[in-house]
């Protein structure tokens, strides 16, 4: 770089607080014992998203207890803090991809549209499901086109949940959303 080169200023990070309504709207689909996320703040920065939660799993919804934070949970978790970054980033205009979406095509999308094509989980710890903390984070989203059909976003994600005793899961999703506006 010489000395007349400009540097480029990266955008402040910006952090929003859990938005109750929106977040009653993302869990509206689950059934009620099955509505894990607490709270859910976001962090934006140069067209990416993270975003923040606590969660509790008072019991689980279709196991005897094992004491521990298992796969189907992670992916159930993982799905809520997901869809809650998705409608945040839609709301504030944060994630790049999504710029012209309103909630109306986010709601509409919800369930249908929203495809994990990859999911990966490990377990370092075993976490206690009945009290940690997780996050996640959008790390790039891009449009495609696959042979003539309709376009897509593939997103790839990575999250992290733990717990204070020491608890620790963590992995990688890819996502693809279809049918987009």
């Amino acid at each position: 770089m010489t000395a007349h080169a400009a540097r480029a200023e990266p955008l402040p990070q910006r952090t929003y607080a859990t938005d109750e309504d929106l977040l009653a709207r993302v869990l509206a689909p689950y059934k009620a014992h099955c509505k894990y996320v607490r709270t859910a703040a976001v962090t934006s920065r140069s067209g990416t998203a993270s975003a923040q939660c606590e969660f509790a799993i008072p019991e689980s919804c279709y196991i005897d207890d094992t004491g521990h934070l298992n796969s189907v949970e992670v992916n159930i978790c993982y799905n809520q803090m997901m869809y809650y970054l998705a409608a945040k980033s839609v709301k504030e205009g944060l994630l790049t991809g999504f710029e012209t979406w309103t909630l109306e095509d986010f709601w509409k999308r919800q369930l249908p549209d929203i495809l994990i094509a990859r999911f990966s989980s490990n377990f370092r710890r075993p976490v206690n499901p009945r009290s940690f903390s997780g996050e996640m984070e959008f790390l790039s989203v891009s449009r495609h086109t696959a042979d003539g059909s309709s376009p897509f976003l593939f997103a790839e994600t990575s999250f992290r949940y733990r717990d204070a005793g020491g608890g620790r899961c963590d992995g990688r999703a890819t996502l693809a959303f279809v049918n987009i506006p």
